[in-house]
């Protein structure tokens, strides 16, 4: 059975990233950032999420293909945060395998989660992700959907003090799992939190994100595009002509820039194995982010399609 090595990966994905129009690395540079409120340091607000999109075999070229032109166009922003899980079937596996070409020098932002019951069974999932993730110290990593949450946690700050991971995490992709994040927030010991927010699922901007603010605690999204049903309600309706004044030339940009109107959001993970989405997605954080007023604007707008 053929696997893909370095050299062929670099081979199979040169025509595609020729055929894609980049900015330049200027332009790259001037794409929104936001600071981790531990520590001050900033991290591109757009990332990128690999549920579904990353859960490939290593034999599939096509899938090979596109994931690493994906990564490399990500990655011209040092420190984007690719978040991934064990859970995500053979996802952490890819990313691994593919930022060993895309990603030389482990400038890359990895976040992944530990998720399963027990002391014992939690450290061997985390000490497998090392593994398949190809390295020593991981940025941040996440109790997923508070999966035994008090018994991860020692475990996590023993690693963090260790120097094997800089943050400690938790996440939830409903509304039910909220209140138990906030007591989590509230308690200090977390870096930071991932939860659902987006034009169709809103109830974090009252629930979750004032605690994350109030307790300096990041703000990771997903669930964006609300699993595409963004995508299904836009479908063949324009953009307001107003959105042009804000930067937006895609539904994408529109749904993206409406989250990052909350000061709280640290970065969006919209989930995606295609460069061109890739790119429409990072056109997001190419201008400011509107306020509060504008953010409303969208919301009552999006409502009425």
């Amino acid at each position: 059975m053929h696997t893909l090595t370095r050299r062929g990966f670099m081979a199979a994905v040169g025509s595609s990233l020729m055929a894609l129009h980049y900015p330049s690395a200027a332009g790259a540079a001037t794409l929104l950032q936001r600071p981790i409120p531990r520590d001050g340091s900033l991290l591109p607000v757009i990332g990128l999420g690999t549920w579904q999109a990353f859960d490939f075999d290593a034999n599939d070229n096509t899938a090979n293909t596109d994931g690493l032109a994906t990564l490399q166009r990500l990655l011209e922003q040092p420190r984007s945060v690719i978040d991934t899980s064990p859970m995500y079937g053979r996802a952490e596996a890819a990313l691994g395998r593919l930022l060993e070409v895309a990603d030389t020098k482990q400038q890359s932002f990895i976040a992944t989660k530990v998720w399963t019951n027990g002391q014992r069974q939690g450290r061997a999932q985390i000490d497998a992700s090392f593994r398949q993730l190809g390295r020593d110290v991981i940025d941040l990593l996440q109790v997923h959907n508070l999966l035994d949450y008090p018994t991860h946690l020692p475990t996590l700050q023993a690693l963090k003090r260790e120097g094997r991971i800089r943050y400690i995490g938790a996440t939830h992709y409903l509304s039910s799992g909220y209140a138990s994040l906030v007591r989590i927030i509230e308690s200090g010991a977390i870096d930071a939190v991932q939860v659902n927010y987006s034009l169709l699922e809103r109830d974090a901007a009252s629930r979750v994100f004032p605690a994350a603010a109030a307790n300096r605690v990041a703000v990771l999204v997903n669930r964006p595009f609300a699993e595409g049903a963004i995508f299904q309600k836009t479908k063949n309706k324009p953009l307001p002509a107003w959105a042009t004044a804000l930067g937006c030339t895609s539904w994408a940009q529109f749904a993206l820039k409406f989250i990052l109107a909350q000061p709280a959001v640290t970065c969006v993970i919209p989930g995606t194995r295609n460069p061109k989405y890739l790119v429409d997605n990072l056109g997001a954080a190419a201008s400011a982010a509107p306020d509060a007023e504008t953010a409303q604007r969208m919301a009552a707008h999006f409502d009425r399609l």
